[in-house]
C-alpha cells in the first residue's frame, strides 16, 4: 500500500490541527488506560475524548473509529501495537502530552497526528506505517 503522508516536525502553535478533538489510543492494557486518563487530567487535557482501539477496530478507518464515543474500548483486551494518535490538538497541547508522557516514564510507543491522508487509512495500516517509520529512523541513526 502506498501512503503519501510524510513525517514533519511539529512547532508550538496554538492553532488547532486537523480533525475532531479526540485521542485514539492503541495497545494499552486496562491499568495503563487509567494511568493515561489521570495523566490527561493532571495536564489539562481531559477535554479530549479518549477512544481505545480494540482488535475489532483494526480494519476500521481512522475517520470511522474517531466517530466513536469517549471511552470506546476501555477495559477491553487489545493486542494492537502501542500508539497514540492525536486529532484536533494544538501543537502546544501535543508537546504538553508528549512531555507529560515522558515524565511519567510510561513504555515507549508510536506517536502520530491525524491528517487528511491518514484519516482514510485503517488502524492496522497506520500502526504498520508507524512501525516502519520507526525502524527507518532507527537504521538512519545507526549510520
Amino acid at each position: 500500500m502506498s501512503h503519501n503522508g510524510k513525517m514533519k516536525k511539529v512547532g508550538k502553535s496554538s492553532k488547532k490541527m486537523y480533525g475532531p478533538r479526540k485521542l485514539l489510543v492503541c495497545g494499552y492494557p486496562d491499568p495503563e488506560q487509567q494511568a493515561l486518563r489521570s495523566l490527561l487530567k493532571d495536564n489539562g487535557l481531559s477535554i479530549f475524548p479518549v477512544i481505545f482501539a480494540t482488535n475489532d477496530d483494526l480494519q476500521k478507518t481512522l475517520k470511522e473509529i474517531l466517530e466513536s464515543d469517549d471511552g470506546h474500548g476501555q477495559g477491553e483486551i487489545d493486542a494492537t501495537k502501542r500508539a497514540i494518535i492525536m486529532s484536533g490538538f494544538t501543537q502546544k497541547q501535543l508537546h504538553i502530552l508528549m512531555e507529560a508522557y515522558r515524565r511519567a516514564k510510561l513504555p515507549p510507543q508510536h506517536w502520530a497526528t491525524l491528517t487528511p491522508v491518514s484519516e482514510n487509512w485503517s488502524v492496522a495500516d497506520l500502526l504498520n506505517e508507524l512501525a516502519a517509520e520507526a525502524e527507518a529512523i532507527k537504521r538512519q541513526r545507526k549510520k
